[in-house]
Order: structure tokens, then sequence, then C-alpha cells
């Protein structure tokens, strides 16, 4: 068990393909069962129509609408539930003589604002990032197979982490379209004493004194910051999943059982933040793994097709002599 993760642990997900392709195929040889060669595999297609089991076709538009729900919960949810730490992030941000540290943020919002206060900005964090997860997870299906089917089946396999960094660079640039209005919105409220209490009443006079530019003036440095964080959040996963079923879980995907793979997709959601301070993984990590665990659990509930981790194309196994 050590040896298999310490083993995932020194594997790099940013390889070179090329670099790769010998070492994937051999440990799939390895993973073989001795014996004679039983019926050619079927290769694994991404716009295959659902089987029985499933409550809609891979790819199809109900699919795409219920992964955008599952990012709508698990950003959303998650997004508010941290809202007194944003709050007095933010505070620390704009006033750091008023706020020396997260304890003292916390005591002065306390002692100026309540309880109350804690929670002020939570509706247009509710909305802005409900409808940043919808985007966001949504599109980068849609993106994904979009690539793919541009790509190919061998050339998706090759360059599939090129592949989810692209994708969800594509599907962060419209969330963050999403989020900007909602971030510009609370941003206001949580920052600037006496601006506004609530939504009804900060949007309607951002727009009085600065009309639409007020809502998307921010939108630039959110592209700069969210953009790169989804790319490795979602490249990172995805090749995390792929080494966890890899070397460590003791079987396939298709024998686990839904609690099994929504386990597998909690730690790997973490494992995919362990750099960084410990602050930011103890906060950041949580966070991100819940959101995996939220949107996962949304596509179990509704019985939606989740395809198996990439394996080598049977094509692309013969080009490299690694089958007969």
């Amino acid at each position: 068990m050590f040896s298999s993760v310490a083993h995932l642990a020194r594997a790099n997900p940013f390889n070179a393909p090329h670099l790769q392709l010998v070492h994937d195929g051999l440990a799939d040889l390895r993973s073989s069962p001795p014996g004679p060669p039983g019926p050619p595999r079927r290769p694994r297609n991404l716009a295959a129509a659902a089987v029985e089991e499933y409550s809609c076709e891979f790819g199809s538009a109900k699919y795409y609408a219920l992964c955008g729900f599952g990012g709508v919960l698990s950003c959303g949810l998650t997004h508010t539930a941290v809202v007194p730490l944003d709050l007095v992030k933010c505070r620390m941000q704009v006033d750091p003589q008023k706020y020396k540290g997260i304890f003292n943020g916390f005591s002065v919002t306390l002692k100026e604002d309540g309880v109350r206060g804690l929670a002020k900005g939570w509706a247009p964090t509710f909305i802005g990032y409900s409808l940043q997860g919808l985007c966001k997870f949504g599109f980068y299906e849609v993106f994904k197979v979009l690539y793919s089917n541009m790509l190919g089946e061998e050339n998706t396999y090759l360059w599939r982490t090129s592949l989810y960094l692209a994708a969800s660079a594509s599907a962060e640039f419209f969330a963050d379209i999403a989020l900007a209005p909602m971030e510009a919105a609370k941003v206001r409220i949580q920052t600037q004493p006496g601006y506004a209490n609530t939504l009804r009443d900060a949007a309607p006079k951002m727009y009085k004194e600065e009309g639409l530019k007020a809502f998307y003036k921010g939108v630039a440095p959110l592209w700069m910051r969210q953009i790169p964080y989804t790319m490795m959040k979602f490249a990172c996963f995805e090749r995390t999943v792929e080494a966890l079923y890899k070397f460590v879980v003791p079987k396939p995907r298709s024998e686990c059982s839904k609690p099994e793979q929504l386990v597998v997709t909690f730690v790997a959601g973490y494992i995919g933040v362990w750099k960084g301070l410990f602050a930011r993984i103890i906060m950041i990590g949580t966070l991100t793994a819940l959101q995996w665990f939220i949107y996962d659990s949304v596509k179990v509930y509704f019985r939606l097709p989740r395809p198996p981790p990439p394996e080598m194309p049977e094509s692309l196994k013969k080009k490299l002599g690694l089958t007969q």
C-alpha cells in the first residue's frame, strides 16, 4: 500500500505524452492476468449511447444540464458556507490597519456588526458562485467532449492533460463573466461601510453611479486569478483520479461501489492542492474536495454516465508494439 502511494506521489501528471506511452502500455500489460488472449477490448467511446442503467445519454443536452446543476450546488453551497471567512479576508486586504489578522478581524466584525454582520454579502456570493459553478462544470464537460472529438481517440489519450487544461480554461472564461457582477456587488457590501447592506440595495446603486461597467470592470482580474487556478484544479483532479485507480485502488472503477468511488473523488480533490501553505491546504483543499464530492454525488444521484479513467486505445498499442 505504502509503495503504491509513494509511486503515486512521484508521478508527474504533466509529463510529455510520448514519454509516458511505453510506461502506460507496460503498466496495462502488467495488470492483465496471464493466459490466452481473450476477445479484443472495445475502445472507449466518449460519445457512446447510454446503457440502460443511466438516466440519459453521455453528451446529451440533459447530461450537460445536470452537470451544470451539479456545478451550481458544488460552488454555490461551498462558497456561501465560507462567507464569514471571505468577508474578514476582504476587509483585511482593504484595511489592514483595522483588521490585523483573521482572529482580530472576526473580533472587530462581531463587535461592530454582531453575528449577522458575518453574513454580509451572502446573497451575491450564493448567486454569483452558483452561476460560476454552472458554467465552470457544465461548460467543462462540453469543451472536453468538443476538443476530444476534434483531436480523435488517439490524440485525446496522448494529450489528455492538455485537453483538461484547455477545456477548463475555456469553461472558466465564461464562468468568470457570469460571476463578475455578483462579485463586484459582494465586494462593495463587504468592504465599503455604509454603502449597502444587501444585494437589493447595492445593485441599483452601482448601476446608477457607473452603469454596466460597475459590474464588469473586475472581470479581467478574475480571469487572471481564476483561469490558472481552475486549469490546475481540473487537470490535477483528472490525472489524480486516473493514478489512484491505476496504482492505489485494488480494483477497476466499474467494480467499485458508489460510496467507494465518491471517496476516491474526495481524496483526489484534496491531493490536487497539496502544494502550498498549510492554511491554504486546509481551507482551499477542503473547499475543492467538497466541490468535487458534491459534483460527483449529483452525477451518482441522477445516474449520469461516468466514463472510466482513460485507457490507451488498442490502435495506439499496436503502433507501439505492445500488442500482437
